[in-house]
């Protein structure tokens, strides 16, 4: 699928990464911002800002970019007010967060029950960890084939190139699903995460639900699957896709949009191919339910849809808070920065770098939650 080019709202561009209170994690230095436009504004009416200090937060790659965003029109309007994102990956951030270090932890999966148990240790006045679900965008199955701009696979396909069972791209099985592309005969190489991520969660969840046949694994953070390479971080993965020919991998969209990599329109079994696009995405998102209970905002995603226009393979990042609070001193820092994403206006900006909001009967809960964080 080429990359349209994306209406933009506002102009956004985004500076050094450092500078903002955002550090991302480059492997292979591909987090260039290069899909957008270079003009600078971040000014903003609605940010009501916190008090003056430093927020320490780390988590979910797939987020980076909607936070670096976020943190910079935050910082901009806010003087003296810092927000230090660290895009470490969910495991690392999960990790971070239960251990007292991080007034909030970015996540694409959901704590286990032992982890929300953990938390009780680090939230204040009997308190838990829940989540807060605060974007959202399809995850981009990412290729380098030279030649082929338009490739279809489904899942049953995208299992067994993952699990090194189809290891060719003129493979009968990618033929038939591309009658009218010439493939080439070009070894597949299929990259995976390194580090414990959510984005593999949610990609192995839609290939376990979608093709339970020919993906025998349980989901989880960590990769299950047969050979391949991988790399560290969302950004890591882009790199090996852009450097080898042959290769295939899975990220949010925003990063295949920056990078100018095409991404594989799925078949579903609707009535036609579904491409991954945040109007697609927001379609799949539209078929998931709030399962989470006494506060907590945990989101069900349907991976199974064959919904026509609605693209099945997605994730919500959420914000991992304790209910009542982990650290008095960032406290309403952090609900002020939180409450100003999960706002009109910081849902709006994000969809302009091709993330999906969070639908508005979801997002109003969010709002409420961080009001009752004390």
């Amino acid at each position: 699928m080429k990359l349209p080019s994306a209406p933009r709202r506002r102009a956004l561009g985004l500076g050094a990464a450092t500078a903002a209170g955002v550090l991302l994690l480059t492997s292979c230095g591909t987090d260039d911002n290069s899909g957008l436009p270079g003009a600078v504004d971040f000014t903003s009416d609605t940010v009501e800002c916190g008090p003056e200090g430093t927020a320490l937060a780390s988590g979910s790659t797939a987020q980076a970019n909607a936070m670096e965003v976020w943190v910079n029109m935050y910082q901009t309007n806010c003087e003296n007010s810092q927000v230090n994102y660290k895009a470490t990956g969910s495991g690392a951030g999960i990790q971070e967060f239960l251990q007292g270090t991080t007034a909030f932890g970015g996540s694409d999966s959901l704590l286990t029950d032992a982890e929300i148990e953990e938390s009780e240790r680090v939230c204040r006045d009997g308190g838990r960890a829940i989540h807060l679900p605060m974007v959202a965008g399809p995850v981009s199955v990412g290729y380098n084939v030279p030649g082929v701009d338009d490739l279809v696979l489904d899942a049953d396909a995208l299992a067994g190139i993952f699990d090194s069972r189809i290891t060719r791209w003129d493979d009968p099985r990618i033929q038939e699903l591309n009658p009218d592309t010439e493939l080439p005969d070009l070894a597949i190489t299929p990259f995976s995460r390194s580090d414990g991520s959510g984005t593999t969660d949610n990609f192995t969840s839609y290939l376990h639900a979608a093709a339970p046949d020919a993906w025998p694994y349980t989901p989880d953070k960590v990769w299950r699957g047969k050979g391949g390479q991988s790399a560290d971080g969302s950004s890591g993965l882009v790199g090996m896709v852009q450097q080898n020919p042959g290769a295939i991998s899975y990220f949010e969209l925003s990063y295949a949009y920056q990078n100018g990599i095409d991404s594989v329109v799925l078949d579903t079994g609707a009535t036609e191919p579904v491409a991954a696009t945040v109007e697609n995405a927001s379609a799949g998102i539209a078929a998931g339910r709030v399962v989470g209970e006494d506060g907590d905002l945990a989101m069900e995603l349907d991976y199974t849809t064959s919904e026509d226009g609605a693209y099945p393979i997605v994730l919500i990042a959420y914000e991992i808070v304790c209910d009542r609070g982990n650290n008095p001193a960032t406290l309403d820092l952090t609900k002020a920065f939180l409450s100003w994403t999960a706002g009109e206006e910081g849902q709006e900006v994000v969809t302009d770098i091709h993330y999906a909001a969070i639908p508005e009967e979801v997002i109003t809960q969010v709002r409420d939650r961080i009001q009752e964080m004390s």
